[in-house]
C-alpha cells in the first residue's frame, strides 16, 4: 500500500472519529436536512402547485440540500487544522500533503451519504414513491458522489483561504443557499423575473433535475451533462485552489 493511500486512510480515521465526537455536526450534516424536509413537505407542502405530490418534487432537491447542509463543518474543520498548526506537526511526521486535503474530501462524501440516506429515508415515510429501476437507482448514488467530491474539494478550498475558524463557516453559506435558488422547492417557471433565469442558469439546478429524471424515468440528456459537467468544472477549480492553498499556507 503506498504512503498517500496509507496517510489518506489515517486522515480519513481522524475526521470520521472528529465527526463522531461533535454532534452539533452530525445535526448539521444528517439531522438538519431531515427538518428542513419536513418542514417544506409536511407543513408546507400544500401551498405549492408543482403538477405531482410536493414530495415527490421536493425530495430530488432534498438530496442537495443534504449534501450542503454538511458543508461548514469540513471548512472550518480544514481551516481549524491549518490555523491552530496541527498542520506543520503532520508535516513534522511526514504525513503526505495530498492525504491532508483528500482525506477532508473523502470524510466530508461520508458525511454526504448519511445525510442523503436520512432524508431519502425520511422521504419515504412521507409517501414518496419514485419508479427508479435498479440502474437508475445507482445513477443517483454516483451522482451523489460526484456532487459530493466536487463540492468537497471547493469547500476544503474555501476553508483553507478564510482567515479564521468563524470565516471559513460563513464562506459556505452561499453554497448552502444556492440550492433555495434553484427549481429545488418549486419549479423555475414559478419564480419572479430575475430570480427565474437566475435558478436556470445556476450550477446546482441541472443537477437537480438530473436526480429528478433518474427517479422518475424522464432524464433529459442536457441536464445530465450540465450536470456532469459544473461538477468536474468545479472540482477542477476547488483541487487547483486548495493544492495551491495549501502549498502557500503549509
Amino acid at each position: 500500500m503506498s504512503t498517500v493511500t496509507t496517510d489518506s486512510a489515517i486522515m480519513i480515521r481522524r475526521n470520521f472519529k472528529h465527526t463522531l465526537r461533535n454532534p452539533t455536526t452530525v445535526f448539521n450534516a444528517v439531522l438538519f436536512p431531515v427538518i428542513i424536509m419536513l418542514m417544506f413537505v409536511y407543513l408546507l407542502g400544500d401551498a405549492f402547485s408543482v403538477g405531482v405530490d410536493y414530495v415527490d418534487y421536493a425530495t430530488p432537491g432534498m438530496i442537495l440540500l443534504a449534501i450542503c447542509y454538511g458543508l461548514g463543518a469540513t471548512a472550518t474543520g480544514v481551516n481549524s487544522d491549518m490555523t491552530k498548526g496541527i498542520i506543520n506537526r503532520f508535516k513534522v511526521m511526514d504525513v503526505s500533503r495530498g492525504a491532508v486535503l483528500s482525506g477532508q474530501v473523502i470524510g466530508s462524501i461520508v458525511n454526504n451519504v448519511l445525510a442523503v440516506a436520512a432524508i431519502i429515508g425520511t422521504a419515504f415515510a412521507l409517501g414518496f414513491r419514485p419508479s427508479a429501476s435498479f440502474v437508475d437507482w445507482l445513477g443517483v448514488a454516483g451522482l451523489v458522489l460526484l456532487v459530493g467530491f466536487s463540492i468537497g474539494w471547493l469547500t476544503v478550498a474555501l476553508g483553507l483561504a478564510a482567515k479564521s475558524v468563524e470565516t471559513a463557516g460563513l464562506a459556505t453559506v452561499p453554497l448552502i443557499m444556492l440550492p433555495f435558488l434553484s427549481t429545488a422547492i418549486v419549479p423555475a417557471d414559478k419564480m419572479g423575473p430575475g430570480a427565474r433565469q437566475f435558478a436556470e442558469y445556476q450550477p446546482f439546478t441541472p443537477i437537480i433535475e438530473t436526480f429528478r429524471g433518474l427517479l422518475f424515468g424522464n432524464l433529459h440528456a442536457s441536464d445530465a451533462i450540465a450536470a456532469i459537467a459544473w461538477c468536474a468544472g468545479l472540482a477542477i477549480i476547488g483541487y487547483a485552489w486548495a493544492t495551491s492553498t495549501f502549498k502557500k499556507r503549509a
